[in-house]
């Protein structure tokens, strides 16, 4: 990696450590009641605030599967892999895990399916110096992308920690990433999820190792007109029936701290 790149990725990471951290015993209660172990962690950007349970588990990098799709549609748009968010890319043909990745489709559908052929072709596309090149860019968890570019987020060596994830989510909601307005834009469009008034969601899953026991994500951020919150979500799945439990107790994390 080079120094500059290097330099940057400490700096990042000091800065997320230095923010100050709020345990939540809302949260605590919410997570002992859905019988998971896990990370919930709400990024008050304003505060410059962490509110959030088991700060540990927070500041512990994992892989970070399909939630790493907000950082492949920046990419991919901003080396013009792809013209828009819905040009269509081909999935390959293959038979998937999932009837409705079998066909071709643009990131502003494929993103919403959590399709993972779509995004293994968009990183081919992309190519791997490129990819490492956008990664380190950002300043994304470890920026450590390996040698196979379709795989990387799937099966490592790249991690993130929930408290990264916020710090970078808010970055993206705010317009602050190295990257053209332009192309931020595009991806908080895809990327938005629901409104309730004025206020607005914004979120992408992931589960590493599906269909089968692994750590699940849900990250996001909530616009209220000018206040925002950045969060981050990753729990134990031990059983598939513990998967819907990642939007199901982040949205309740959310609900518990007055944020959505």
């Amino acid at each position: 990696m080079k120094p500059l790149f290097a330099a940057l990725l400490l700096l990042l990471a000091s800065r997320a450590n230095a923010i100050e951290w709020v345990d939540s015993p809302a949260l605590d209660t919410l997570f002992g009641a859905a019988g998971v172990h896990g990370t919930f962690v709400a990024y008050d950007v304003d505060a410059d605030r962490l509110i959030g349970h088991n700060r540990l588990r927070a500041e512990t990098p994992f892989i970070p599967a399909s939630t790493f799709k907000i950082v492949n549609s920046l990419i991919g748009l901003s080396v013009g892999a792809v013209s828009s968010v819905d040009e269509p890319l081909p999935y390959g043909g293959q038979a998937q895990m999932i009837k409705e990745w079998e066909r071709d489709m643009g990131l502003r559908e494929a993103i919403k399916l959590s399709n993972v052929p779509i995004y293994q072709a968009l990183a081919r596309r992309i190519g791997h110096e490129r990819m490492r090149e956008g990664v380190a860019n950002l300043g994304y968890g470890n920026a450590d992308i390996g040698d196979t570019v379709d795989r990387f987020w799937l099966d490592g060596p790249l991690q993130i920690s929930a408290v990264e994830q916020a710090a970078f989510l808010a970055r993206l909601a705010r317009d602050q990433l190295p990257l053209s307005a332009d192309v931020q834009s595009k991806v908080r469009e895809i990327a938005m999820l629901e409104q309730s008034g004025e206020r607005v969601l914004y979120g992408k899953t992931g589960w590493l190792n599906a269909p089968n026991p692994g750590i699940g994500w849900w990250v996001g951020w909530v616009t209220n007109g000018q206040q925002l919150y950045s969060f981050a979500l990753n729990i134990d799945i031990t059983q598939t029936a513990d998967a819907p439990k990642r939007v199901e107790l982040g949205k309740a994390c959310l609900k518990a701290l007055g944020i959505f």
